[in-house]
């Protein structure tokens, strides 16, 4: 509460304000955030996120103040909602869409899935066992075909939405819309082989697993979203050998010698795989970031931050592009500490 007087100067002085947050907590265990406190706390959460590039563009986040929502429809229909205001028709927004919080003996529903829009994962019976698809969707994509969902088994299916009203009970599952799930095929500006592979990558990265925390109040339904940095899905999604491991695949179409570590197999496929990816987001007029770009824009954040006094807390093993991370500014000094009290957050939300 003072922090928010103090940053919005024309809210005025707190102590009204935090009487009456007192004595409402005196009363019903906990309290309700004005639409005004719920909005910035949301901002100053993306502000508070260490593992975050992106934070220079705090103040834009667009906050749907959804907390009259509370049931596993309402929640599913405008979760589509926010994938749709977010993707903007390629032109990225970063969007959160607040729902009920957390009461005292009253959890709120949850959102199962990690992100919004993901792909779904199919174990392979017998040989290997591997999967088609993404394994880091596996689990939830079995979990969804137990509750009654029919997959297709492709490499690239959108896992249905689910939604957990209470602890204990059956989870509802929903179809992504068509309308909903923007996506971009891949291809490579001098490779015409590359759109051959059948890639292709959602556009908004909406993260769903997570609490938002304010002022003590838990909101444990609050998917949010920035836009992509070419190297999450170039260089992590689409490269680790515990996602869909394309490297291999992309050196061989290369002609590379795989013979030895020695020859940098892995390090030239790795760059023309982020290479499509970015060509392929700028040609479908989907708004992405470039890791070079992104850490310049991060320490003009870091400066301004600097000069309202106000520390900046960040996780280098995030912030350093997992791309030619010795290229970046980003790379060579230190940053502020994590706090791992710091609020208002995202955090980790707490199993029931």
């Amino acid at each position: 509460m003072r922090q928010f007087h103090h940053e919005q100067p024309a809210a005025g002085p707190p102590e009204e304000r935090l009487r009456a947050v007192l004595d409402e907590i005196d009363r019903t265990g906990s309290y309700r955030h004005t639409p005004a406190e719920l909005a910035y706390g949301a901002k100053l959460a993306w502000r508070n996120a260490a593992r975050c590039i992106g934070r220079l563009y705090w103040r834009s986040l667009v906050v749907r103040d959804l907390r009259h929502l509370s049931t596993a429809e309402d929640i599913a229909a405008e979760c589509f909602e926010h994938l749709r205001v977010a993707g903007n028709g390629g032109r990225i927004r970063p969007v959160v869409s607040v729902f009920a919080p957390d009461r005292p003996g009253r959890p709120a529903a949850r959102i199962l899935n990690q992100q919004l829009v993901r792909y779904a994962g199919h174990r392979v019976e017998g040989g290997a066992g591997g999967v088609v698809g993404d394994p880091a969707g596996a689990e939830l994509a079995a979990r969804a075909r137990e509750l009654g969902w029919k997959c297709a088994e492709d490499r690239f299916e959108v896992l249905p939405l689910l939604v957990q009203e209470r602890p204990g009970e059956r989870p509802s599952w929903f179809e992504l819309p068509d309308d909903s799930a923007l996506e971009v095929p891949l291809g490579h500006p001098e490779h015409a082989w590359f759109a051959e592979l059948g890639l292709r990558w959602y556009a908004v990265p909406a993260i769903s697993d997570m609490t938002l925390e304010i002022g003590g109040v838990r909101y444990p339904t609050a998917p949010f979203n920035g836009w992509y940095m070419g190297t999450e899905i170039g260089a992590r999604n689409l490269a680790d050998a515990d996602r869909y491991d394309m490297l291999g695949t992309v050196a061989e179409r290369l002609g590379l010698d795989t013979s030895s570590d020695r020859t940098l197999w892995r390090d030239r496929a790795l760059v023309e795989l982020n290479v499509a990816v970015l060509h392929s987001f700028q040609e479908a007029g989907v708004t992405m970031a470039d890791h070079h770009t992104e850490s310049q824009r991060f320490l003009k954040h870091v400066a301004q931050e600097q000069r309202l006094g106000r520390a900046t807390p960040a996780d280098w093993s995030w912030i350093v592009p997992p791309v030619s991370g010795g290229l970046t500014p980003v790379y060579h000094r230190y940053y502020d500490p994590v706090d791992p009290e710091l609020r208002p957050a995202f955090v980790a939300r707490e199993p029931w």
